[in-house]
């Protein structure tokens, strides 16, 4: 259809349909910045018509007010139907300006992201990566919503007792971040220090609950981890990723630690996570049995960086420039969508936004 409007860039004009046909809907302001309109300043003026926008205003005034209350009373400010967020980095014709790491966070859904178990990894690392060193980029907006997801985040841990380590660290990133920027009662954050200050607190306040989290002892009459083959436990072992997983269910029993400390367990785990290393590449084919390969791991892991593993992570359409979540798809023009598809690990979201 044709569009109307002053600029053909510009969101166009709003229009009602009525019994003689489209109607321009027109609003006090418009009025006002039209020439041609039929009602002028001495219309405005005149005590006759003193309710002539009255019905305007008051209906404005009335959908302020439920906005505002809808903002005051909910933890997620932000609500979208689209799920994905176009990732521009500069202004064209068509489009201005440029796409933000606080936009990201608000159109990308991520409240609803850490209810799904193969999603949590995934966003609490982001919002570690984001405590580290992009708390700075955030807009006020940006900063609420961003810590209204992290209350969910720790009420979800203490609940469902699910990776309570992974949200320990962040909290403790985001501590340490706060305590720097906030030094001396000066804040280079966006905001009044008093709320900095405030959600410092709250930030103590969550890790003293999840240090005093106590994960009560499941009572299941049946087939327990123990009772399975000793086969079996060592093949579900080497299905782990994380050394700090592996050390923790050694603790569980005697067998269990047997089976935690097997070289060879340490062996994958540091081809797994370092292969691409030359050196490490070296030491996964030599036959020399004398090498310690859990203090190999340990070793490699202060120097290099180690293999991120999720369930599910955002994806980035290289054709379209769209940022989602490929369950819930965005709008392709390719004629292979799949082959534009590109996952994104949480320092690769990060990196979009640098400019």
């Amino acid at each position: 259809m044709p569009f109307f409007g002053k600029d053909w860039r510009s969101p166009g004009w709003s229009w009602t349909k009525t019994e003689d046909g489209w109607k321009r809907i027109i609003l006090f302001g418009d009025v006002l910045e039209d020439n041609n309109g039929e009602i002028d300043l001495k219309e405005l003026c005149n005590g006759n018509n003193e309710n002539l926008f009255v019905g305007d205003v008051c209906e404005l005034s009335t959908t302020k007010r439920k906005k505002d209350f809808y903002n005051n009373n909910t933890k997620s400010q932000f609500v979208f139907t689209d799920k994905w967020i176009y990732i521009q980095k500069g202004s064209t014709k068509e489009r201005h300006g440029y796409c933000t790491l606080g936009e990201a966070l608000n159109r990308l859904d991520f409240s609803s992201a850490i209810q799904d178990l193969r999603r949590f990894n995934y966003v609490a690392k982001l919002f570690q990566l984001i405590a580290r060193s992009q708390l700075t980029s955030l807009s006020g907006a940006a900063q609420k919503n961003y810590f209204n997801i992290l209350e969910k985040i720790v009420r979800k841990v203490l609940e469902d007792h699910y990776n309570p380590r992974l949200v320990k660290e962040l909290l403790q990133d985001l501590s340490s971040t706060l305590h720097s920027l906030t030094i001396h009662g000066r804040c280079v954050l966006v905001g009044n220090v008093n709320i900095w200050l405030c959600r410092l607190e709250t930030i103590v306040k969550w890790q003293q609950e999840l240090n005093n989290l106590q994960i009560p002892k499941q009572m299941c009459t049946g087939m327990s981890f123990s009772d399975l083959p000793l086969h079996m436990q060592n093949k579900i072992l080497y299905k782990f990723s994380d050394a700090c997983d592996i050390i923790n269910l050694g603790q569980a029993t005697p067998t269990l630690h047997i089976l935690s400390e097997n070289n060879t367990l340490w062996k994958k785990l540091c081809h797994f996570h370092f292969s691409d290393r030359p050196f490490c590449r070296t030491l996964a084919i030599t036959k020399n049995d004398n090498v310690d390969w859990k203090l190999m791991y340990f070793t490699l892991q202060k120097h290099y960086p180690m293999k991120e593993q999720y369930g599910d992570t955002l994806h980035f359409c290289k054709h379209c420039s769209i940022l989602f979540w490929k369950d819930f798809g965005h709008p392709c023009t390719a004629n292979d969508p799949d082959s534009c598809l590109m996952p994104i690990s949480p320092q690769h979201f990060i990196d979009l936004f640098k400019f």
